[in-house]
């Protein structure tokens, strides 16, 4: 049996800009980012109480660390930096949703950017990105939220121009 959403129930769910207003004001409590534990080798996280039913972490980053290439599905997320800074490798293209296991990218979909403390940014769904500490001697320590929460988040590999799909990740993995 199916259920339908209410209009009200489906009114209630978190825009990207509610979760970056939410990353932004979290990212500037300066006692919840001193309360995180730092380790030099390997990123830690807290899972925060996002708004609206949402998912959201505090995570640090050791010097030289970042995530890899990777999208969130059919969420929808923002971060901001709270310490530091981060560097997101973007693309701006909308990979298709399954049946492929590589693709050649097209010249101008890369994009840049850097994020420094008290800086972030909203993404929509299918959001293809790599976030990065460059720092060589500095943590960085950032928010993040995404709606509906995770289910899954699948991760790419790529040389030159070539995305190739490495792994998908489900919750379990990585609660």
């Amino acid at each position: 049996m199916s259920q339908s959403v209410s209009p009200a129930a489906a009114t209630d769910a978190p825009t990207a800009a509610h979760l970056l207003d939410f990353v932004r004001r979290t990212a500037a409590d300066t006692a919840l980012v001193a309360s995180l534990p730092l380790d030099p080798e390997g990123r830690t996280w807290v899972r925060l109480d996002g708004p609206g039913g949402s998912e959201a972490w505090l995570i640090g980053w050791p010097p030289g660390t970042g995530t890899g290439w990777h999208d969130h599905a059919e969420s929808i997320g923002a971060f901001a930096t709270a310490r530091g800074a981060l560097k997101e490798n973007s693309l701006a293209v909308r990979l298709p949703s399954g049946g492929w296991r590589a693709l050649e990218l097209h010249d101008g979909v890369d994009r840049e950017r850097l994020l420094r403390t008290g800086q972030g940014r909203a993404f929509g769904r299918h959001h293809v990105h790599e976030v990065l500490n460059e720092s060589v001697t500095e943590h960085a320590v950032s928010v993040h939220a995404y709606y509906p929460p995770l289910p899954l988040i699948r991760r790419f590999s790529r040389t030159g121009p070539v995305l190739r799909l490495e792994q998908v990740e489900r919750p379990e993995d990585w609660q």
